[in-house]
């Protein structure tokens, strides 16, 4: 008689999925919140009152602590704690070899940690500690999050990072899915990607010079 037995994953097996879904995790659910978020701030550019408005309007989603959680908490620590985990076990060789590639894995992994830290701190600062002490979260409160200078260029520190992360992580990302697969694709695609970081960091930017400004 034949019983049917799962077969446990293989270490290597094991180490393929989770690092698909470490990219797929920085992909999608990370991916937009940060488009989302860096355009819903831009709106600051445009005046306090349009900036009002979208913080209203996005803490009046409904089940929104759920999506908050479910969408990017949890993801964003899988996301870290294993991307944290590939930096202890990668030998990057940077310091021998100038390559632009080699460079790029070192200030990925220097990013992820940095960005993890800002991220931790903007939620608290900006989210969960505002809730806690029933504090409405608007355009004056941010202006005198971001008056002290230090705090400031914690900020734009903060954004560079993370821009730089995603944006790096996309070009990464479709060399392991196997859509770029020749050299010429690839330097393309870090191209478009450097392209992008710069876009996304001038908003970042403008948009934290538009609370104390």
């Amino acid at each position: 008689m034949q019983t049917n037995t799962i077969m446990p994953l293989s270490s290597s097996r094991r180490k393929f999925v989770l690092t698909r879904l470490h990219s797929l995790a920085g992909l999608i659910p990370l991916g937009l919140f940060i488009l989302q978020h860096l355009l819903g701030n831009a709106l600051a550019i445009m005046g306090r009152e349009k900036y009002d408005e979208h913080v209203q309007f996005m803490l009046s989603l409904p089940f929104l602590p759920l999506l908050e959680i479910g969408f990017i908490a949890i993801p964003l620590l899988f996301h870290a704690i294993y991307g944290i985990y590939l930096s202890f076990i990668s030998s990057p060789n940077a310091h021998v070899y100038r390559y632009k590639r080699n460079i790029s894995f070192l200030l990925q992994r220097i990013t992820g940690m940095i960005t993890f830290v800002f991220v931790i701190y903007h939620v608290w600062a900006l989210r969960i500690g505002p809730v806690i002490n029933g504090i409405d979260v608007n355009h004056q409160l941010v202006g005198e999050h971001l008056a002290n200078p230090l705090m400031l260029v914690f900020y734009i520190t903060g954004v560079l990072s993370t821009t730089y992360h995603f944006t790096n992580g996309i070009s990464t990302a479709l060399i392991t899915w196997g859509i770029t697969i020749g050299p010429a694709s690839q330097k393309t695609a870090r191209n478009v990607c450097f392209g992008v970081f710069i876009i996304l960091s001038v908003l970042g930017i403008g948009s934290l010079i538009s609370f104390v400004s």
